[in-house]
Order: structure tokens, then sequence, then C-alpha cells
């Protein structure tokens, strides 16, 4: 199994400048590459055997055209033998002969699990794309030569230099910017909403309360418990063929067909529903910490000065006084040294006016910038 999933192993990379935050990667990255290896999974025919095989009165028809007839038009179960006494009233839960007037479930989404799956990894990376086209490497040119603590002093000096005049430059000008990842992480919690709710009409209305069902159910039998993973993916259903007898009339064959393939697809809703249900809430959490953000400058004030301890708190509420400056200056700080930060924490603060910044570092302006080898 390792080789069908050894492709997505590059994908788990992480890149070395960070343009957003962990839970835009737990969309983006961690979802889309389980959504793709359960595509994978349900793939693989080596490990579940053929994804349905079916049995029928003896020499009455080619089981493997049985086979093929029934995945291509679907299987069904009874709704009234889900209830039945295992082994006297029905053979399987969901299997017993049906009579005129019952209620047949007709199951078929197992021929689409693979590209349903397939096509939410694609939603789910859709943000990701959105922000990729706002963010256009902008901090990867900020925070470009100030990743490494020990670097040629002159090049930081100019860089930082740069990333000051930058910002100067653009004060107040960031809003787009800013306002470009709010905007996607509210995509992120609509997206995952979106795919819960189109997973539910998938499966019938069964997926809202799958995951609930799976640790609340009680045992049936020791063989087959009628629990909600056999009532949404059946291991066992019935398929319906007809065809024309020796003197020309239809003939119906009620066949049994076995589905291997739902071993794995009920495994893998179970772990869908907790980890969209997860994914949900961490997201509409991150929400409130972002509108935080956006409204109580204390909040960014706190955030920054996680990234520069040692720098006076007044330099830091220049830095934070507006929410898109603070944000892009935030997102420069995760992807440069410590040091580089604070040194342009104090040259920003001083250019917008801080008193202690500008008493401090006054002759700042006049260190050189001659080239040299000098490591800091």
């Amino acid at each position: 199994m390792s080789e069908l999933l050894v492709s997505l192993r590059s994908y788990f990379k992480t890149s070395y400048v960070v343009t957003d935050n962990n839970l835009c990667r737990l969309h983006y990255k961690a979802s889309v590459a389980i959504l793709l290896a359960f595509s994978i999974l349900v793939t693989a025919k080596q490990y579940i055997g053929d994804p349905i095989d079916c049995v029928a009165p003896k020499d009455s028809i080619d089981l493997k055209m049985l086979d093929t007839y029934c995945w291509i038009h679907k299987t069904f179960s009874v709704e009234t033998a889900f209830k039945g006494e295992l082994g006297n009233e029905v053979a399987y839960p969901g299997v017993a002969p049906n009579k005129p007037g019952d209620k047949l479930v007709y199951h078929s989404y197992y021929q689409w699990v693979c590209f349903v799956l397939l096509l939410q990894a694609g939603a789910f990376y859709a943000p990701r794309f959105i922000w990729k086209l706002i963010e256009g490497s902008r901090v990867q040119h900020l925070s470009c030569s100030l990743s490494d603590p020990v670097y040629d002093s002159v090049t930081c000096k100019k860089q930082i230099k740069l990333i000051t005049a930058y910002m100067d430059a653009n004060a107040g000008n960031h809003k787009f910017y800013f306002g470009g990842m709010v905007f996607v992480e509210v995509l992120y919690f609509a997206n995952v909403i979106l795919q819960m709710y189109i997973m539910d009409l998938f499966l019938g209305g069964e997926f809202s309360t799958y995951g609930w069902k799976v640790l609340t159910f009680t045992e049936w039998h020791w063989e087959a418990r009628y629990d909600p993973m056999i009532k949404v993916f059946p291991r066992m259903a019935k398929c319906t063929f007809r065809m024309y007898g020796t003197s020309g009339d239809i003939q119906k064959l009620d066949a049994v067909c076995v589905l291997p393939i739902n071993i794995i697809n009920e495994k893998i809703y179970v772990f869908l529903w907790f980890w969209f249900v997860g994914l949900a809430f961490a997201t509409a959490g991150w929400l409130v910490y972002r509108t935080a953000t956006v409204m109580l400058p204390s909040m960014r004030l706190w955030l920054l000065r996680r990234k520069a301890r040692t720098v006076p708190d007044s330099f830091l509420e220049v830095v934070s006084a507006d929410a898109s400056d603070w944000f892009i200056i935030y997102q420069v700080s995760k992807n440069i040294d410590a040091s580089h930060f604070r040194q342009f924490i104090e040259r920003y603060a001083k250019i917008r006016g801080d008193p202690l910044a500008q008493k401090l570092h006054g002759d700042s302006d006049n260190e050189d910038d001659g080239s040299g080898d000098t490591k800091e």
C-alpha cells in the first residue's frame, strides 16, 4: 500500500517561506492529502479484491456478467429487513425477499466514491490557489536573506532598510492584502460546511449524523451488527437481473451480492466525519481569533510581543496600530530570524516617529553600508 501512497510524500514537504497559517495548512495540505490518499485507496483492487461478487442459482447466468450488471445498475436493500431477526427472518441486515410495496433502498454511490473524493480534494485546494494569486510572493521578497541568524551583516542591513522603506511608503495600503487573507479563511470555513452538506446528499442524508451514530450503536450479532455503517455501506445487498427464458418470457433473477469495497468505504467516511467536524470547529474558532486581531489592538500587540520579546512596547504599538500593516509584518516575522526582526521593528518605529526609538537609534541611518565579510 505504501507504493500507492508514496506519490503523496512530496506533498507533505513544507515550503520554507510561510505565507499563511497552520489552519490554512490543515485545509489545503492535510485535507487534500487525506482525500487523495482515500481516492487512491478505493481504486486499489489488489487490497480489497473485486468490488462486487454476486451469487445466483447454479448455471442460471454467467457470474462475471452478473457482477458487471449489478455493479453498473446498482444494488438495493429492503428497508424492513434491517430490523429482522438475523438467521431466522433475514439472511443479513437489509437482505430478504421483497414483496410488492416494500420500500427499497438503492445503493449506487460506491461507484462514485473515488471521483467524489478527488473533486473534494480540488475544492479544498481552491482557496489556497486564490490566496497565492492575492499574495503574489510578497512575503518571500520582503524576508529574503533574513532567515539565517548568521549572515552577512551588510546584506542584512540593506534588506532591513528595504523592508522598512517599503512599509513606510505603503503604510495603510495593505487592506486588500489583509482582506484577502480574511476572505480565504472564511472561504475555508464555508467550504468545509459545504463539503459536509454535499456528502450528506451523496449518502442519502446519512452523513450528517453518521459518526455520532457509529459511536453509539449497539451490537446486533457477532457476525453482523446493525449499525450505521451497514445501513449506509452495506456489505451484502440484492440485485434483480431480468432476462428472456427459453419460451421467450421474461424471467426475474434475484441475486445476492457481496460488496467488499464497502469495508473500505465505511471506514473512510467514519474518519472523514470526525475530520470534517473537527476541522469545522477549528476553523470557526480561528475566525473568532481573526476577528479579535482585527478589532483589538491589544491582541495584535500581544502576538508581536511573542516575536520580539526584548523590544519596548511603544515600538510594537507603532507597528500594530493598523491591522493590515500589522498582518504583513507578522507574516514577515514568521520567516526571518528574531534578531533581524527586532532590528526591523526598532528602525520602523523610529521612522514612524516613536520618540524612544528616535532617541535610541538616532544615528542608525548613518551606519556604514560598505561591503565586508562581517558576520552577525
